[in-house]
């Protein structure tokens, strides 16, 4: 079924110190009577930080609020997350004390003199309803290892209840696995991989590719997996490793995958149902989509040209 696109949302006018340019990486996550977008946005230096908007659920063209302060910003000199963050997944989780909390898994930046960045994986939590997050752990929960060997980035995390009542944490995520040089840059290869945990912070991967290189594909952008019946489903973004920047025919665009289990997976770009625009904000990439329920709809947010320097906006599809 295809999406319809609905148009841009939202862009920042860079009148904030904190966010100048870019709503990359958009999340939606409903809050009853309004609907939060979380996104990464970045300062004069290129830092990224963690802010949002909020929209009208019954019109999510409509942006009701802008906030105007970092959520979650860089980390501390020496710190995996020191040049920025980025946030990946959020999920309301209750702590052992009755406490709601709002997880959320982000991407912490650091810069390398060889291959531009490293990244890996942490975790902050919020107990004032996600107006600010705090480091569970001044270190990564995850980083680079045998089986994800440069870097490690953008999870989505899903919880599903078994048959005697645990919770399995389950994540897919980036994986880097080699850095190119190309036209004189250093050009990063990732994938998506898998990994399993029963507290979600102690994670146990095994190197298993759920969607992998092909001859055009050398880097995927963020996973979202959602379950629609009983059909694991997964959007994401992919681009070749050569003028992705600057070649339509390269750059991002939207990638789809099926699976009965969530760790086999097929691959069917053809049944992505949407593709880049014609011309505007949304022309020459498609990226970093996520996917949720609203009313009775499937909402995508994805972003556009220049990998979120345009902002974000969204398509929509019904529920059957």
């Amino acid at each position: 079924m295809n999406w319809q696109k609905e148009g841009l949302v939202y862009k920042p006018d860079g009148s904030q110190p904190f966010s100048r340019t870019h709503a990359q990486v958009p999340f939606g996550y409903p809050m009853g009577d309004k609907l939060r977008v979380y996104f990464s946005t970045r300062d004069e230096s290129i830092a990224s930080a963690v802010s949002f908007v909020e929209v009208n659920p019954d019109n999510l063209s409509e942006v009701t609020y802008v906030h105007d302060k970092a959520c979650l910003s860089k980390g501390k000199v020496g710190m995996f997350d020191e040049a920025g963050t980025m946030p990946s997944w959020f999920l309301p989780v209750r702590s052992a004390d009755g406490t709601d909390e709002i997880w959320l898994y982000y991407t912490g930046w650091n810069k390398s003199e060889t291959a531009s960045y490293r990244l890996s994986i942490g975790l902050a939590i919020s107990r004032d309803g996600g107006l600010t997050f705090e480091r569970k752990y001044t270190g990564p929960v995850l980083d680079r290892s045998i089986y994800d060997q440069v870097w490690i980035a953008q999870p989505c995390v899903m919880r599903e209840e078994q048959a005697d009542g645990s919770i399995n944490w389950r994540m897919w995520y980036l994986s880097c696995t080699k850095i190119e040089v190309i036209n004189g840059h250093p050009e990063p290869f990732y994938d998506v991989k898998y990994a399993e945990s029963n507290d979600g912070i102690n994670w146990e991967r095994t190197g298993h590719v759920c969607v992998g290189y092909d001859q055009f594909t050398d880097a995927i952008g963020r996973p979202t997996v959602y379950k629609d019946g009983d059909l694991y489903k997964m959007y994401f973004s992919y681009r070749n490793a050569t003028n992705y920047r600057t070649d339509v025919q390269r750059s991002y665009r939207i990638g789809y995958a099926e699976s009965k289990d969530g760790i086999s997976w097929e691959r069917r770009d053809e049944l992505a149902g949407i593709e880049r625009s014609a011309d505007g904000w949304d022309s020459m990439m498609m990226d970093y989509c996520h996917i949720f329920k609203n009313h009775d709809q499937w909402v995508m947010l994805y972003n556009g040209n220049g990998f979120g320097a345009s902002g974000f906006g969204f398509a929509t599809q019904p529920v059957v």
